[in-house]
C-alpha cells in the first residue's frame, strides 16, 4: 500500500519522467511553456495506465504554477458525473469564469482556463452533445482535454474538434525503471521478483493438500502484501503446468483460471477471486481422485 502510495505522489509532478508518458517529451506535446496561447481542445485515448491523465496534469501544472493551478484548473471524473446536468451547471459554470491573476516567479501565464474530463467515454450522448455547444461557446477563454479508454465512444463533433493522440501501453523495461527510481528516492526496500517463487508454491500445496481454512489464510496473507492477483495468476498457471498432475486436471484449472482472469479485468475482487480458484484446484488433488 505505501509503494503505491509513492507511486500516486511520483506521477502527479510536473517533471517529464513524473508519470507522463515518455513518447509526448517530445513532439506531439513540448514544453508546456511553449504552448502559452495556441494550446488546442485535447484527445487524449488509450488503455488503462498508459499516463494520459498524468500528462495533463503535468502539462497544467507547468503552465500555471501552484498558485493559479486550482484557480484556472477543473478535473471531472466523468464516469462518476456523466450527466447532462454536470456539463450545464459544473463545466458551464467553471467555463464563463473570467480568467485573472498572473504568476508570482513572473512565468507568462496562458489566457484560458483548462478543464478536464477523464473518462469521457462514459459520458451520455445527451451530455456530449451539451459538451460540443459549450466548447464552441468557450473557445476564447477555455481549453479541454477529454480522457478516455475508446475514442469509438465519442461523438464526432466532439472529436473533430480536438487534437487526438493515442497513448500506447509503457514498455516493461520503462515500467520497472520508474518503479525503481520511486524505490530509492523513498528509500523503499525491494526485491526483483514480483511474487516470491517460495510463496507461490506453497499456495498451491495448500490448494493440493491443506483445508479451505489454510487455503484462506494463504490468500490474505498474498493480498495484504500487496501483491497483484493478476501476476499470481500468471505465475501459478506456470507452477501447475509443471505439476505431475494429468492433462485433463490441468485443463480444468487452467480453464478456471481463464474465467478469474476475466472476472479480475472486469474488476472483480482480488481475494474472492484468488479464494475461488484455489478452490476450484482442491478437486483436481491425486487424494481426490
Amino acid at each position: 500500500m505505501y509503494v503505491c502510495v509513492c507511486i500516486k505522489k511520483k506521477k502527479s509532478s510536473s517533471h517529464p519522467s513524473g508519470g507522463v508518458h515518455p513518447s509526448f517529451s517530445s513532439g506531439p506535446l513540448p514544453e508546456a511553456r511553449k504552448l502559452e496561447g495556441s494550446l488546442p481542445n485535447l484527445l487524449f485515448y488509450g488503455p488503462p495506465g498508459t499516463g494520459k491523465t498524468s500528462t495533463i496534469l503535468a502539462a497544467a501544472r507547468e503552465l500555471y504554477g501552484p498558485e493559479l493551478y486550482k484557480q484556472r484548473v477543473l478535473e471531472l471524473n466523468a464516469s462518476d458525473e456523466r450527466g447532462i446536468q454536470v456539463i450545464r451547471e459544473k463545466v458551464k459554470n467553471f467555463a464563463q469564469l473570467t480568467v485573472a491573476g498572473t504568476r508570482s516567479d513572473g512565468k507568462p501565464c496562458p489566457p484560458f482556463k483548462i478543464i478536464i474530463l477523464d473518462e469521457a467515454d462514459s459520458m451520455t450522448a445527451p451530455a456530449q452533445a451539451a459538451l460540443r455547444r459549450t466548447m464552441e461557446k468557450e473557445s476564447r477563454s477555455t481549453r479541454f482535454c477529454l480522457i478516455c479508454n475508446y475514442i469509438s465512444r465519442i461523438i464526432e463533433p466532439l472529436t473533430s474538434r480536438c487534437s487526438k493522440f493515442r497513448f500506447n501501453p509503457l514498455a516493461d523495461q520503462v515500467q520497472e525503471k520508474r518503479l525503481l527510481e520511486i524505490c530509492e528516492k523513498e528509500k523503499l526496500k525491494y526485491t526483483i521478483e514480483v511474487v516470491p517463487t517460495k510463496m507461490i508454491n506453497d499456495l498451491l500445496q495448500v490448494c493440493l493438500k491443506g483445508s479451505f481454512e489454510k487455503q484462506e489464510f494463504a490468500v490474505m496473507s498474498m493480498v495484504n502484501e500487496g501483491y497483484a492477483a493478476t501476476q499470481i495468476l500468471s505465475q501459478l498457471h506456470d507452477c501447475i503446468i509443471e505439476q505431475d498432475l494429468s492433462d485433463e486436471h490441468k485443463s480444468v484449472i487452467t480453464e478456471k483460471m481463464a474465467v478469474v482472469d476475466k472476472c479480475l479485468s472486469d474488476g472483480a475482487d482480488e481475494y474472492l477471486q484468488l479464494l475461488s480458484l484455489c478452490s476450484a484446484i482442491v478437486p483436481q488433488a491425486p487424494q481426490n481422485n
